[in-house]
């Protein structure tokens, strides 16, 4: 018999085989995927990730990494605690921080989303231009769309990666917040044509915030 043949037998350990594709992937894998290969349909397969999720995620489980689970995909992540362990042993070097700008850019996108950079700038009450770019190059956000009004502005929304990174499943795991701002614009979205993110002049104020050395977060 094929070893590819034999590896495809039923399964008597579901969960073990889940475990490890994920282990082994090390990026989100689809459950249609996983569906599959282990001879399930798509809803019992994310019925038992849920479980398994469970035990994963668990305060007093001792193991040390999350199954976050998302709308299409679930991944392994290691866990927050053990960061700088696994940076030592790895010989990584801290970097790739969120500076405040940033956070306080990505914050506003992740309560308000879809928003337009001028929405941002109005919060902040400074030009966003260099932190948006800064975001979009990490993958963090990305244009959804465009406002249909004058100038039809590019619209912003938060990515998987981002909810992959603060190691939430969802948008509503953030945490809650009273914070006013200015009442977004409530026109219809339109169909991005797929033109690059908006320009803008980098400000000082920007650039200083931007430096290596800020630990606010870290992807």
């Amino acid at each position: 018999m094929e070893p590819q043949a034999e590896a495809l037998q039923p399964l008597k350990n579901i969960e073990g085989a889940i475990e490890a594709i994920l282990y082994a992937a090390g990026y989100p894998v689809k459950y249609a995927k996983l569906a599959e290969v282990l001879g399930l349909d798509v809803r019992n397969t994310k019925t038992v990730i849920q479980h398994m999720s469970t035990e994963f995620n668990s305060e007093k489980s001792k193991r040390g990494v999350l199954l976050l689970m998302f709308e299409d995909t679930c991944q392994f992540c290691t866990k927050e605690q053990y960061a700088p362990y696994i940076r030592e042993a790895l010989g990584i070097r801290r970097g790739g921080n969120l500076s405040a700008s940033s956070m306080e850019v990505l914050a506003v996108i992740a309560y308000n989303q879809p928003v337009t950079r001028s929405f941002v700038d109005q919060v902040r009450g400074v030009d966003s231009s260099y932190a948006f770019n800064s975001l979009i190059d990490k993958g963090l956000i990305e244009a959804c769309g465009r406002l249909d009004a004058p100038g039809r502005p590019m619209l912003y929304v938060t990515t998987e990666k981002f909810l992959r990174v603060f190691g939430i499943t969802s948008l509503s795991e953030l945490p809650a917040t009273e914070t006013m701002l200015p009442a977004k614009e409530a026109v219809p979205m339109v169909e991005q044509e797929g033109e690059d993110a908006e320009g803008g002049v980098t400000s000082e104020e920007e650039l200083a915030d931007e430096a290596p050395d800020k630990e606010t977060t870290a992807e």
